[in-house]
């Protein structure tokens, strides 16, 4: 596989909250969506959900028929499915190859790379919701790339086609952008959460309402200041 169109087959090896998102708005691009791997019968009804009419296949015939292969799956497998895949001759030659890892740039990619397959990381800064709403959010969101200088365009335009913006984290970066991801997810979580609870508590009525102005607000206070390591004390 030598030759790439503009319009893709993509294939997707994960049907959780990312993958069928994803998917769904490439399909919205113009490409075609050729398969998706899913095992529980959760992801499944995700996967009909989102990607109504894309075939629920095994990995060796999707990774076959497709010339992009994104791989939505927990950080933790990549590595070792992407090094299996290699071992049986799977990956071939041109073939795009893009993980969603925040942690993980393009090397875990290489026994794809050696193969002939061009490695992507991309990484979409934002909550799944796996539903269609994240379309939406995706718009509004940036995405990380990480990829070999020749090929980090064509992150950059997949970014783009999705509707989200593209930031580009060098490979030896993505640890700590991946901190900076999980830091502010967790804290935001949390934090909203215990608020919630105490009004709750206090009987006020769908708290979520209430809270929620002041917490756009206060985040949106919290991202137009300047970095606290930039601040004189």
């Amino acid at each position: 596989m030598t030759q790439r169109s503009g319009r893709l087959g993509i294939g997707i090896i994960g049907a959780g909250r990312v993958g069928p998102v994803l998917g769904a708005a490439l399909a919205g691009a113009g490409h075609a969506i050729v398969g998706i791997a899913a095992t529980s019968e959760n992801n499944k009804d995700r996967a009909r959900a989102m990607l109504a009419d894309v075939p629920i296949l095994d990995i060796p015939d999707l990774i076959e028929r497709s010339e992009l292969v994104i791989l939505a799956i927990p950080e933790s497998e990549i590595e070792s499915l992407v090094a299996g895949l290699a071992a049986t001759g799977a990956w071939q030659p041109g073939q795009l190859v893009l993980h969603t890892a925040p942690g993980l740039g393009w090397e875990v990619l290489r026994p794809a790379m050696v193969a002939g397959a061009i490695p992507l990381a991309v990484h979409p800064a934002m909550a799944f919701t796996g539903t269609s709403i994240d379309l939406t959010r995706l718009r509004e969101s940036y995405c990380a790339v990480t990829a070999p200088t020749p090929v980090l365009p064509i992150g950059q335009a997949l970014v783009v086609e999705m509707g989200a913006e593209p930031v580009v984290i060098d490979e030896a970066d993505r640890p700590v952008y991946a901190e900076a991801i999980a830091t502010a997810t967790s804290f935001s979580a949390s934090i909203v959460g215990q608020a919630v609870g105490l009004l709750s508590d206090l009987g006020v009525e769908q708290p979520g309402y209430v809270i929620a102005p002041l917490v756009r607000s206060s985040v949106e206070n919290a991202l137009q200041a300047p970095p606290l390591h930039t601040l004189d004390f």
